[in-house]
């Protein structure tokens, strides 16, 4: 009996020069297991495509014409309730991309590197990993924990239904390791991981990796990357 093949990452383009769309239409599709289901050239094409597509993974530049995209994130992650924002950027602005990272980005790839760092990044950031520098989530870290400290004790309940094999794959996550560099240091498979995840997930009311090192964080869970 054939075993059917995993569905692909479907994505959405979304920037304004049609020729960039096209380029990255050809890059993504050439690529075993992703396809493009949409492109946008402007605010409003974005939040319409995405509603109606609901795409795995946004592919958004910073900056659409005179419009800067950071002005209506949300309203996409909004549109898109299950999707991941891989920002694809010229822009070296070290605050313009923290912001984006607040805002909900799960990663940032520059125009200017290597095609297949792009690919790698729409998958890892499809299965739930962050594709940023350490530096970046450091920073992002320290500000949201400076602008909003968690209030003493709230969570504690939540924090106390965690296993200890948890609380070992959430301190391993704030070192910054992907789901194979835990499964290799705690001698499991990535299934295993995945499903230890999931299951942190669900305890601590966190969507994704980035959310749950932020928490951990603010939780003194683990100590923040250096």
């Amino acid at each position: 009996m054939s075993v059917a093949s995993p569905s692909p990452i479907r994505i959405l383009l979304v920037d304004d020069h049609a020729l960039v769309r096209a380029a990255l239409r050809l890059l993504i599709e050439n690529h075993s297991g992703l396809q493009v289901v949409g492109e946008a050239a402007n605010r409003g094409e974005a939040l319409t495509n995405a509603a109606e597509k609901q795409p795995d993974v946004i592919v958004l530049d910073l900056h659409l014409g005179s419009g800067n995209t950071l002005d209506f994130l949300p309203e996409l992650l909004t549109a898109a309730v299950t999707a991941r924002v891989l920002v694809l950027t010229e822009v070296h602005d070290h605050e313009t991309h923290q912001r984006a990272v607040e805002l909900g980005a799960m990663g940032l790839v520059l125009k200017e590197q290597a095609a297949d760092v792009l690919l790698r990044a729409i998958e890892k950031v499809h299965a739930g990993e962050v594709w940023l520098e350490r530096t970046m989530v450091a920073d992002v870290l320290n500000h949201l924990t400076r602008r909003s400290p968690a209030p003493l004790g709230s969570d504690e309940n939540k924090i106390a239904t965690l296993t200890a094999r948890e609380h070992e794959i959430i301190a391993l996550l704030g070192e910054g390791l992907k789901n194979s560099q835990i499964a290799k240091r705690l001698f499991v498979s990535e299934t295993t991981i995945r499903h230890h995840l999931t299951s942190i997930f669900n305890k601590l009311g966190v969507h994704d990796r980035l959310q749950l090192v932020i928490y951990a964080y603010r939780h003194s869970l683990v100590a923040i990357p250096r």
